[in-house]
């Protein structure tokens, strides 16, 4: 405990030295979100890298998150503690991949979720993430969506939309591994309950939730609910954040297996060590960069 303890005085005074500042996702473990000048969901850190004051971002997520941070703030020193913490949905399509797709559907508009590479965006012509991507959708002018990467994400956004959204076929290993069984079990467990899920969750298990919504958005109805239990559906993280700010609810996992294990790579002495070091730094070559920045501000605009 002395250690841990040594550790987040010498990151506090090294932030301060550095002019940093620490996002942190909800997945994150509970010892990286106790330290976080910032703790939210993919918007809301997109958001504050855009908009933050420092010099050097210290992005503790996985590497998509670090990369749309660097492509919004060029000048910045953008640094990804989890060296090797990646996304396994982004890498579920390539540029090559997305651009045969375009050919498909010329007069279409390419949606991505933020969970994507820097080339995905580049690619792209609006960003959008679990909190916003209803909005975006109707927001574009065309009526023919490419919507990359996450299936499940597309399908919940086709419900809210006259437009024809063609769903890549990625999803979340985490989400989409929960089940509606794990749902009808987690009801008669809990009777009194609400069921809260995540949108990239699969079509049948969100059509037995009371509300889908992205991290942040759980974390606001649960505060703001006049009910006092909830089972949870998504990464496991998010409930130590819904503990701290909501003390007098009681909040079940859906599935206690809902880990990611990449965004869990994070620790204590990664960030030390990143700090220290200013490593390791991630950059975007200006090109992709320059295009990439002109989804994920469409989507920011909104």
């Amino acid at each position: 405990m002395q250690d841990n303890n040594n550790i987040r005085e010498e990151i506090a005074r090294l932030k301060e030295e550095q002019n940093a500042i620490l996002l942190v996702h909800n997945y994150q473990p509970a010892e990286i979100q106790d330290i976080a000048d910032l703790t939210g969901d993919s918007l809301e850190l997109s958001r504050a890298a855009a908009t933050m004051e420092g010099d050097v971002i210290v992005f503790c997520g996985v590497d998509f998150m670090a990369e749309t941070a660097a492509i919004l703030s060029p000048n910045k020193t953008v640094l990804l503690p989890a060296e090797d913490a990646c996304c396994p949905m982004a890498q579920m399509i390539s540029a090559e991949e997305l651009r045969h797709a375009k050919s498909k559907y010329p007069d279409a508009a390419v949606v991505c979720y933020v969970n994507t590479s820097a080339e995905i965006k580049a690619e792209s012509d609006i960003c959008c993430t679990s909190s916003n991507a209803v909005k975006v959708v109707n927001s574009v002018d065309e009526d023919t969506i490419i919507f990359v990467p996450d299936r499940n994400l597309g399908r919940y956004a086709q419900r809210f939309t006259k437009k024809t959204i063609h769903p890549w076929e990625g999803f979340c290993i985490v989400h989409d591994r929960i089940t509606p069984t794990q749902v009808q079990e987690a009801r008669a467990a809990h009777p009194g309950a609400e069921v809260l899920v995540h949108p990239e969750c699969r079509p049948e298990v969100i059509d037995l939730a009371d509300h889908v919504a992205s991290t942040s958005g759980i974390i606001r109805e649960v505060c703001t609910s006049q009910k006092k239990e909830f089972i949870i559906g998504t990464e496991v993280g998010i409930l130590h954040r819904i503990q701290k700010e909501c003390p007098d609810k009681r909040c079940y996992p859906l599935s206690p297996e809902a880990i990611c294990r990449n965004m869990k790579k994070t620790n204590l002495e990664k960030v030390l060590n990143s700090l220290t070091t200013l490593r390791p730094r991630i950059t975007v070559p200006d090109d992709i960069a320059t295009r990439a920045r002109t989804a994920i501000e469409r989507m920011l605009a909104l």
